[in-house]
């Protein structure tokens, strides 16, 4: 058996080792990776579209821009549940904080459904920390 020796050190990498140009996404994928953006506000939160506006966003403006909108979407909502949480202490955040969760929810729900669509989306209220 003969193995080929390696490339010298400073060389660039043979073809098929991702030093080739980026591939373009398709729509589905796209849709896909927006739709992940938007439901991650039941699972993981700011992480995942925080990721995804990092990674694949730099591929595909129409993911990053769904990323940038669930991402502040999700932070606006977790500043809420926070205060609605200290509310507790004064009665109204008994009510307001399951409130503030199922409206986000509902929220997430429709961003969602609307960019696997195809459509470009933004929360009717949002802080708009991350442009």
């Amino acid at each position: 058996m003969s193995q080929t020796p390696p490339p010298p050190p400073g060389s660039s990498p043979p073809s098929g080792y991702g030093a080739g140009p980026v591939q373009p996404m398709g729509i589905s994928e796209e849709r896909l990776w927006s739709l992940v953006c938007h439901l991650s506000y039941f699972v993981l939160g700011i992480i995942t579209p925080l990721i995804i506006m990092l990674t694949v966003g730099t591929r595909s403006p129409y993911v990053r821009h769904h990323a940038v909108e669930a991402l502040n979407f999700h932070i606006t909502i977790y500043l809420a549940a926070v205060v609605a949480g200290f509310l507790i202490l004064a009665v109204i955040g008994i009510i307001l904080l399951p409130l503030v969760l199922i409206v986000g929810g509902v929220f997430a729900v429709i961003a969602s459904v609307s960019s696997y669509q195809g459509r470009l989306y933004r929360y009717p209220f949002s802080v708009r920390l991350i442009s």
